[in-house]
C-alpha cells in the first residue's frame, strides 16, 4: 500500500498545498512549528483512526476557514487506485468519500489505508496508563482484521447507554430499569468477549515479534512480555450479574473490556517503573514494531509508516538500528534535528512556513 499524492486545503496550518510521494523512504525536514505533524497527521486521518495527536476535528481546521479538506490517491499492494476524499466541516457531520462513494464514517476508511505511527508520545505506552495501552492495541486489532474494526465503537456504545441506565438508577432499580438493563448486559458480554478474545490473539501473536524487535532497536537482548490482566474471569455475563448491585450504588461499569489491562514487562518487572528511560523509549518502539510485523502476515495490506520526530528522542546508535528494524516499503519520516547518518532517502521535502519544496535526496 503507498500513497501517490496527498492534497490539503485549510487543514491545520496549510491554506493550500500539494505534494507527491515516492516508493522507499521520504524525509519531511524542517524546524518545529512549521507544519510537517500537521502533514503527516492527514495521512493518518485517513486510515480511519483519527489523529494520532487526540485532536477533536474542530481543530483540524485553519484558523479563519470553514472546513478542512484532504484529497489523496492511494495504490493498493496489488496496483488499483483508489481516491479518498474528506471533508471536515466546523459544522455539521463529515463527508467522506472514495472512487466518489459516500462512506459513512471515518472508522470505515479502515482498511482503505493502513498506517503504523510512530511519535515521541510513544513513550506513554510504556509510563502511562491502561486506557493508552487499550486504545494501542484496540487499532492493532482493527487494522489487522477490519471486521473487527467496530468491536471498540459498539463495546463504548453500550457502555455509554449501560451506564446512562445506572446514573438515572440513583442507586435503585424498578422492573422496567431492570428489563433494560438486562439487554445491555447482554449485548456488553456479547462484544466485550469478542474484543478481549481479538486483544489475547493480537498480543500472542506480537510476542515473538516483540522479543526480536526490542533486541534490534536496544541492540542487546532483554525478556520483554505483554500480559493481558482482565477485569473479569468467567463469562462475562455472568460477572456483569454478580457486580450488578455495586454498579448501581457507584452508577457505572465496573466489569468489562473497558477496565482491562495490559502489563509491559522487562526481565520479569514492570517497564513502568523498573527500566531506564532508554529502555522504555526502545520498548515503546518495539511494540509499535510488533503491531505492524503482525497486521504484514495477515497480508490484507501493507501498512504505511509514519515516524514523527522520533529520532530527536534517540541517540544515534538506537536511531541506526531503528532504520534498520524498519520493515521495506513506503515509510515517511519528519524531523527537525537532521536525519541519522545510515538514513537514505529517496525524497526530501523541506517544509517552511507550511510551505513545500523538493530537496535532492
Amino acid at each position: 500500500m503507498k500513497i501517490r499524492s496527498l492534497s490539503l486545503t485549510d487543514w491545520r496550518s496549510y491554506r493550500s498545498v500539494e505534494v507527491s510521494f515516492r516508493d522507499g523512504l521520504t524525509a519531511i525536514v524542517g524546524e518545529n512549528g512549521h507544519g510537517k505533524t500537521n502533514l503527516i497527521e492527514s495521512i493518518a486521518w485517513m486510515s480511519g483512526v483519527g489523529s494520532f495527536r487526540g485532536a477533536p476535528d474542530d481543530a483540524l481546521i485553519r484558523l479563519g476557514a470553514d472546513a478542512a479538506v484532504i484529497r489523496s490517491t492511494i495504490e493498493a499492494d496489488d496496483g488499483r487506485e483508489q481516491l479518498v476524499e474528506i471533508e471536515i466541516p466546523r459544522v455539521g457531520r463529515n463527508r467522506i468519500q472514495v472512487n466518489r462513494q459516500r462512506v459513512n464514517r471515518a472508522g470505515d476508511l479502515v482498511g482503505v489505508l493502513q498506517v503504523t505511527v510512530f511519535s515521541p508520545d510513544d513513550l506513554e505506552l510504556v509510563k502511562g496508563g491502561p486506557s493508552l495501552r487499550r486504545g494501542w492495541i484496540d487499532a492493532a486489532v482493527a487494522a489487522r482484521h477490519p471486521r473487527d474494526a467496530a468491536l471498540r465503537s459498539e463495546v463504548e456504545r453500550v457502555l455509554k447507554q449501560r451506564n446512562a441506565l445506572l446514573r438515572s438508577a440513583h442507586g435503585r432499580l424498578d422492573a422496567d430499569a431492570e428489563f433494560t438493563l438486562e439487554v445491555w448486559d447482554a449485548k456488553l458480554a456479547d462484544v466485550g468477549e469478542r474484543l478481549r478474545a481479538a486483544r489475547r490473539a493480537m498480543l500472542d501473536d506480537m510476542a515473538p515479534i516483540l522479543a526480536t524487535a526490542y533486541d534490534a532497536v536496544a541492540q542487546q537482548a532483554a525478556m520483554v512480555e505483554c500480559h493481558y490482566e482482565s477485569s473479569w474471569s468467567g463469562p462475562l455475563a455472568e460477572a456483569l450479574l454478580n457486580s450488578r448491585d455495586l454498579d448501581v450504588r457507584r452508577g457505572v461499569t465496573t466489569v468489562g473490556p473497558h477496565r482491562d489491562e495490559i502489563h509491559v514487562t522487562i526481565a520479569g518487572a514492570p517497564a513502568r517503573t523498573h527500566a531506564s528511560q532508554g529502555e522504555q523509549r526502545s520498548l515503546a518502539l518495539a511494540l509499535r514494531l510488533a503491531a505492524d510485523g503482525v497486521i504484514r502476515t495477515v497480508g490484507v495490506a501493507e501498512p504505511v509508516l509514519l515516524l514523527d520526530d522520533v529520532f530527536s528522542e534517540l541517540d544515534p546508535n538506537r536511531a541506526g538500528a531503528l532504520l534498520e528494524a524498519l520493515p521495506e516499503g513506503q515509510r515517511i519520516l519528519t524531523t527537525a534535528a537532521g536525519l541519522p547518518s545510515a538514513a537514505r532517502p529517496d525524497q526530501v521535502i523541506r517544509v517552511h512556513d507550511s510551505a513545500l519544496t523538493l530537496e535532492s535526496p
